[in-house]
């Protein structure tokens, strides 16, 4: 089952989502009047995670290597610089390109819930690409969020504001949570987490 706005709320009492917006912010004057934000917060059936301004990290092409999953290559990416303007901070990742941020907020998943993270509509416009990422039963941490820009244009993305949604799904108990078999993405930190076997 989909879990609503009002689970979202008793849960995030109990630590699930910190720091927590209680609902959904589009604007950092509470009146509507101030900048305009990519939305973040709890929505009817979901929360808006945003990105960190901590780190992100943009994959590069180096001469001679391949990607590989089982021996993850960091000289591949290289840092991305955080730009300050009167529309807020961000990172530009290029046209075709590939890039790694990390949440602002840190998740305690419930044991029997799983989490997915998808894109939100406004950047998918623009042709940026969030991979769905799933938090299993009882993972801890901060999600480390891929970034695909599928446009020809350089684009702009938000740090501090809303970037990906989170939907919330009720399962039956399980044998063994994510937790319980201690998986290697568990706590992860307010930095991006390479790729590990």
């Amino acid at each position: 089952m989909l879990k609503c706005d009002r689970w979202i709320n008793a849960q995030a009492a109990d630590g699930m989502i910190e720091p927590f917006q209680a609902s959904l912010v589009r604007h950092l004057d509470p009146q509507g009047a101030g900048r305009p934000v990519l939305s973040f917060g709890c929505s009817s059936y979901g929360y808006d995670l945003r990105l960190s301004a901590n780190e992100f990290l943009i994959f590069r092409h180096v001469p001679g290597t391949v990607m590989n999953p089982k021996r993850f290559n960091p000289a591949n990416l290289e840092p991305a610089a955080l730009h300050h303007d009167e529309d807020g901070a961000s990172f530009i990742l290029p046209a075709h390109s590939y890039g790694l941020g990390v949440a602002l907020e840190r998740l305690r998943v419930p044991p029997n819930i799983t989490v997915i993270c998808l894109g939100k509509s406004t950047y998918a416009r623009l042709g940026i690409i969030v991979n769905t990422t799933p938090a299993e039963a009882s993972w801890e941490g901060h999600l480390t969020l891929e970034f695909s820009n599928s446009s020809g244009a350089d684009c702009r993305i938000y740090a501090n504001e809303g970037i990906c949604q989170l939907l919330f799904f009720e399962g039956d108990p399980c044998d063994t949570t994510y937790s319980d078999r201690q998986g290697k993405y568990q706590d992860q930190p307010e930095r991006v987490t390479l790729a590990r076997m």
